[in-house]
C-alpha cells in the first residue's frame, strides 16, 4: 500500500481525453514507414509517388469500409475544425435556399463557421437547448422552412456529453430539402455512428479524439451533396481540398479508427463503470456540487461538474499543480475567461459556469487514479470554498 501511494504521489493523471487522446503505440507503427520509407508526394507520377497514392486509397478504402460508406464519400482533412468550417461554409450555395439552422452548443468550430456566414448576410437560427442540453426534435420543427439549406446539430457534446437525437433531427431536415450536418468528432469510439444509420449528408470526425494522430480527420460528404470548396490551389481530394496529402496521418487515422471499432465494446464497459464511480465518489464525499447533463443519453466518458461558490480555473490550476489533468470547457476555447457557452445555453447561471469542470476518461485511467484524484479534489474544494466570499459552511 505505501509503495502505491508513493507511486501515485510521481505520477500524472490525464482526465481529458475529449481534448485528445495519446496516440496508440499499434496505430505510430503504422504510421511510421510513411515518413522514411514510403514518402513520396501522393500525386507524383513516379514510383514513389504511386506508392504513397496507394497508401492513401487504402487509408481511405479502410475508413469507408468501417463507417459502411462508399471511398468516395471520405475527404481528408486536417481535423474537426477544418471539417465543421468546410460543411457549414460549403453548405449555403443558392439564395433561394441560404438559411443555416445550428444548435446553441455546438463546438466553436461550427459556432464561428454560421457566425461568420451571418456577419456576410446569411441568415442564421440558433436551437435553444433543455436544461440537460438537449435539441428538441419539435424546435427544429417548428423552424425549418423552404429557405433552410443546412441543419447543423453535433452528435455529442464535447462539455457535457450529451447524445442527440440525431436521427429524428436530420429526418426533419430531409423532409425539408435541408441538408443534415453532424460533428461526431467526440462521439466517435464511444458509440455507434454510421452516417447512413444516422441521416447525415456531412460528418465529422478527427483522429486525435480515438487515440490516433492530431493534424488529421475526415469529413464524409454524401453522394450527390453539392458542396463549394473551402481549400483551393491543387486537385487532392478530387480537386475539393487542395494541399498535398498527408499519407502517414490519414494510414493513422484508418488504422486508429479501426483499434477503436474492435475494442469499443469492451473499453466502453470499463469507462462507463469508472465513470460511474467517479460521480458516486465526488456525490459522496462534497457537498454544493451538480453534475451537468443528462444522464439517460450521454457520452460514458463526459463527467462535467458545478461547484459552488468556487471558480473553475482556480480549481482547475490546483488539480494541475497535483497532477491531474483536467479541463473547465473545451479545449480549443480553455484561453478565455468567458464562461461556457454551453452551460449559459443550459441555463446555468453565470456564477455556477464558471465554477465547472469537466473529466473525460480514457481507456488506460484506473480505479486508483479516480481515488487518488477524489482525494486531492476534496481538499482543494474546501480550501478554495474557504477563502470564497460566497461561501457560508
Amino acid at each position: 500500500m505505501q509503495k502505491d501511494k508513493v507511486t501515485m504521489q510521481n505520477k500524472r493523471i490525464y482526465f481529458d481525453h475529449s481534448a485528445t487522446t495519446p496516440v496508440d503505440k499499434d496505430v505510430l507503427k503504422v504510421m511510421a514507414p510513411y515518413f522514411t520509407e514510403t514518402f513520396g508526394n501522393a500525386n507524383s507520377v513516379h514510383g514513389y509517388g504511386q506508392k504513397a497514392n496507394a497508401a492513401l486509397d487504402a487509408a481511405r478504402r479502410k475508413v469507408a469500409d468501417l463507417l459502411d460508406v462508399k471511398p468516395g464519400e471520405i475527404y481528408f482533412t486536417s481535423g474537426g475544425t477544418e471539417s465543421c468550417n468546410w460543411a457549414i461554409k460549403g453548405a449555403v450555395r443558392t439564395k433561394e435556399r441560404n438559411r443555416i439552422i445550428i444548435s446553441s452548443i455546438e463546438h466553436a468550430a461550427a459556432l464561428s463557421s454560421a457566425q461568420r456566414l451571418e456577419k456576410n448576410g446569411v441568415p442564421v437560427t440558433y436551437l435553444p437547448v433543455t436544461s440537460e442540453g438537449y435539441v428538441l426534435p419539435e424546435t427544429l420543427q417548428n423552424e425549418i422552412d423552404e429557405k433552410t439549406a443546412l441543419v447543423s446539430v453535433m452528435l455529442a457534446n464535447n462539455e457535457v456529453g450529451t447524445v442527440q437525437p440525431v436521427q429524428k433531427l436530420a429526418a426533419i431536415a430531409k423532409s425539408a430539402g435541408a441538408y443534415f450536418f453532424t460533428d461526431a468528432v467526440q462521439a466517435m469510439g464511444s458509440i455507434r455512428v454510421k452516417p447512413k444509420e444516422l441521416g447525415a449528408d456531412m460528418l465529422a470526425l478527427s483522429a486525435h479524439k480515438f487515440y490516433g494522430p492530431k493534424g488529421i480527420g475526415v469529413l464524409y460528404i454524401r453522394g450527390g451533396v453539392k458542396l463549394d470548396k473551402l481549400i483551393s490551389g491543387g486537385y487532392q481530394e478530387r480537386s475539393m481540398r487542395g494541399g498535398t496529402s498527408n499519407v502517414a496521418f490519414a494510414a493513422g487515422l484508418a488504422a486508429a479508427l479501426e483499434k477503436a471499432l474492435e475494442t469499443q465494446e469492451k473499453n466502453v464497459q470499463k469507462i462507463h463503470k469508472l465513470r460511474g464511480y467517479l460521480i458516486e465518489q465526488i456525490y459522496k464525499r462534497i457537498p454544493h456540487v451538480t453534475l451537468n447533463g443528462g444522464t439517460l443519453h450521454r457520452l460514458p466518458q463526459n463527467a462535467n461538474f458545478t461547484f459552488d461558490f468556487i471558480e473553475g480555473e482556480s480549481l482547475l490550476l490546483r488539480l494541475d499543480l497535483e497532477g491531474i489533468a483536467c479541463s473547465s470547457g473545451s479545449a480549443c476555447s480553455s484561453g478565455s475567461l468567458t464562461p461556457s457557452h454551453v452551460l449559459m445555453a443550459m441555463g446555468l447561471e453565470e456564477l455556477k459556469a464558471h465554477g465547472s469542470i469537466r473529466f473525460t476518461l480514457g481507456k488506460n485511467n484506473t480505479k486508483q487514479e479516480v481515488d487518488f484524484a477524489v482525494a486531492k479534489l476534496v481538499n482543494i474544494v474546501k480550501n478554495l470554498r474557504a477563502m470564497s466570499p460566497f461561501f457560508n459552511a
